[in-house]
């Protein structure tokens, strides 16, 4: 089997070189440009299995680039950004970017991301284990391992949004309006007080393994450890 292709965009030589050599110690092969006007025409040309784009490029910004891949192609995204303001991070998942890294980042944290992101975009790696995760929609229950949850009314709502959504970041602001529709009794943060309470829940069951991960100046990600 071949080594999948990392498409590698970044205006830094630097730092793209340092990616490039860890990518290429992990085993990855790796494509590398420079400027963002050349990088939709080329991943229609040779689509690579993974992109890391930055998002502040000559010619094209990552954001437009992203917007443009994901009319499309449904190709993992993971954004590179020296910016780490929350509307920044919003407005690239909105346009369909899978994961960011905030610069400055290790290189090892880059390869796990992108080793993790590899797994969740190949259905094939997870389609012969068996669900951990059981949602019984019509009874608004969830099992975990066989075992039924003990979850509130708004528990069960948000475990329910994160669980059919598995690796996908969401707002807290997102996960309000999906989870509650918007309902006048939860406001925005108590969304964390009700994630603590899930993981508690979680905890009985799965032991250490974490399920519900925070996702710095964004929200949370539904994702098995």
């Amino acid at each position: 089997m071949s080594a999948p292709v990392i498409m590698v965009v970044e205006d830094e030589p630097r730092i793209a070189e340092v990616m490039l050599a860890y990518l290429a110690h992990a085993g990855f092969a790796s494509r590398y440009l420079e400027r963002g006007d050349a990088v939709v025409s080329a991943i229609r040309e040779a689509e690579p299995d993974l992109l890391l784009l930055d998002l502040m490029l000559p010619g094209v910004d990552g954001i437009s680039i992203c917007r443009d891949i994901r009319r499309f192609s449904s190709l993992p995204i993971i954004m590179v950004t020296a910016r780490v303001e929350e509307i920044d991070r919003l407005l690239g998942f909105e346009v369909g970017a899978d994961d960011y890294l905030c610069k400055p980042f290790s290189p090892r944290e880059m390869v796990a991301r992108v080793q993790a992101l590899l797994r969740r975009a190949r259905p094939e790696a997870t389609a012969a284990a068996p669900p951990l995760f059981e949602h019984d929609r019509d009874g608004q229950r969830i099992r975990c391992c066989g075992q039924l949850l003990n979850l509130t009314p708004q528990e069960y709502r948000l475990l329910a949004v994160l669980i059919n959504a598995p690796g996908r970041i969401f707002a807290r602001a997102s996960l309000l309006e999906m989870a509650y529709s918007g309902s006048g009794e939860v406001f925005d943060r108590a969304i964390d007080s009700h994630i603590k309470n899930l993981r508690k829940k979680l905890t009985l069951v799965l032991g250490e393994r974490e399920a519900i991960h925070s996702v710095y100046g964004v929200g949370y990600r539904f994702e098995l450890t």
